[in-house]
């Protein structure tokens, strides 16, 4: 089922290819949430409930995150230990957001439905990254390399 769920996300059998298109993806979204949160950490600060300082952190970290990941994404062979270490910090970041919920912010009603919705994204990220890393070292396999 896996395999299946990868190749419809991805839309390709090659698993190569495969985990360039979801880490591609992933940047985009990242990439594009930071300069949101970076460009307009005031209103959607007062829209979620969370400190337009810190939004504004967040965003500039969104940023620089995204773009590593997207270079990673660029690489013809993505080196393994580094698409772990996306995966891993995708899940970090959606295990953090939903502590946030309750340890650091006061959300809004927006920001109680944002919050949750932005970490599944996340965390399915890190699934469909894991899936295609797992598959690409059985069959082609990533890159070892620091390509």
């Amino acid at each position: 089922m896996s395999a299946t769920l990868l190749a419809t996300v991805a839309r390709t059998t090659v698993p190569r290819t495969a985990l360039r298109r979801i880490l591609a993806l992933d940047a985009v979204v990242t990439t594009g949430n930071g300069l949101a949160y970076a460009a307009f950490s005031a209103p959607l600060g007062r829209l979620l409930g969370v400190g337009a300082t810190t939004l504004f952190e967040l965003g500039l970290f969104l940023t620089a995150y995204g773009a590593g990941v997207g270079w990673l994404a660029s690489r013809r062979r993505p080196a393994a230990f580094p698409v772990r270490f996306v995966i891993e910090a995708n899940c970090a970041w959606t295990v953090l957001s939903l502590v946030s919920l309750f340890a650091w912010f006061s959300p809004t009603t927006a920001g109680a439905v944002w919050i949750p919705a932005q970490a599944l994204t996340v965390a399915s990220f890190a699934l469909l990254q894991h899936l295609a890393l797992r598959s690409a070292g059985s069959g082609e396999g990533a890159g070892s390399g620091t390509e």
